[in-house]
């Protein structure tokens, strides 16, 4: 079973190459290549301080398992009654 599998999501952090602040975005996997260790997702967030409007919501990403710092499922995103 892949460590990460379609509808998770995952939070990365994309880095400001200005400041080099960075800031934390939810992506939603589409799949995951265990071998290559890359998911590729669908960024879930607005960015707030993308002044180059490289990203945006719904962008296509490829994303290294090592950028990853956090890993929710579906479910976890659920309301829980």
């Amino acid at each position: 079973m892949p460590t990460y599998q379609e509808g998770d999501y995952v939070k990365v952090e994309f880095a400001d190459e200005v400041t080099g602040v960075g800031e934390w975005m939810w992506v939603r996997v589409r799949r995951c290549d265990e071998e290559s260790r890359i998911i590729y997702g669908v960024l879930d967030n607005s960015p707030i301080n993308d002044g180059d409007e490289k990203l945006h919501l719904g962008s296509e990403l490829a994303i290294s398992f090592t950028r990853i710092r956090e890993h929710r499922t579906a479910s976890d995103f659920r309301s829980r009654n």
